[in-house]
């Protein structure tokens, strides 16, 4: 039925005798499966009289798409960053998609995410060396990653430096820079017990502790904002 769904919306003519050929079965069952999409709230016109065939509005689907949580803060954190990049060629729709994501979560994390935007530093392009060492980071590393910033949740990281060395540390991922095209994530390190700011590219694997911790002014990391060229 799905794959009846997306003919029916991208063909502008089709009749029930046709679909049923090339889809090998009987009109009977064509008309009984277009039966069931309107059940399911597809708008779907037919044209009456001779040569008369049925099509599914070209709009239908608009803002009926399903997103899972770590899909719709992933989709949240895409919009804040084009926002704070403020190109106007992409910002003419997207403070309405932002809105109707935010009003899809619940009240708990509708107030998580209100302040996102703010918490997304722009700095300058990173340098071509640091370009030539970069590396995509694991998919589930930018989940855990997104989530845990989102929801200010400690995450246990494994992070690879410069010169090899591997470490293991707990970290409060309290603001995310782009130097594009490389990520960093500014944390409140415990290992450390101070500020420090982390490549994403180098964090080999993450997981999320359950730990909650409140947000930090920007004032507590001065030195990084400093050390990468951003104003406070």
């Amino acid at each position: 039925m799905d794959m009846l769904a997306v003919q029916l919306k991208q063909d502008t003519h089709c009749t029930v005798k046709d679909l049923a050929i090339e889809h090998g079965v009987s009109a009977r069952t064509i008309a009984r499966d277009i039966a069931l999409m309107r059940e399911q709230g597809m708008q779907i016109d037919a044209d009456r009289g001779r040569g008369g065939g049925v099509r599914l509005d070209q709009n239908w689907g608009v803002g009926r798409m399903n997103l899972a949580y770590p899909e719709a803060v992933d989709l949240l954190i895409s919009i804040a960053v084009a926002e704070q990049m403020n190109s106007p060629l992409f910002l003419a729709s997207l403070g309405s998609v932002r809105r109707q994501l935010v009003a899809s979560f619940s009240p708990e994390k509708r107030k998580q995410v209100d302040r996102l935007q703010s918490r997304i530093m722009i700095g300058v392009t990173a340098s071509t060396y640091v370009q030539a060492s970069a590396n995509t980071p694991p998919k589930r590393v930018v989940q855990a990653l997104h989530q845990a910033f989102v929801a200010q949740e400690v995450l246990a990281i494994r992070y690879q430096r410069e010169d090899g060395d591997v470490s293991e540390r707990d970290v409060e991922p309290h603001y995310l820079l782009l130097k594009y095209p490389i990520w960093y994530v500014v944390c409140f390190d415990h290992l450390r017990k101070a500020p420090r700011t982390f490549r994403c590219d180098r964090i080999l694997a993450a997981n999320m502790t359950g730990a909650r911790f409140p947000l930090l002014p920007k004032e507590e990391f001065r030195a990084s904002f400093v050390d990468n060229d951003l104003s406070m």
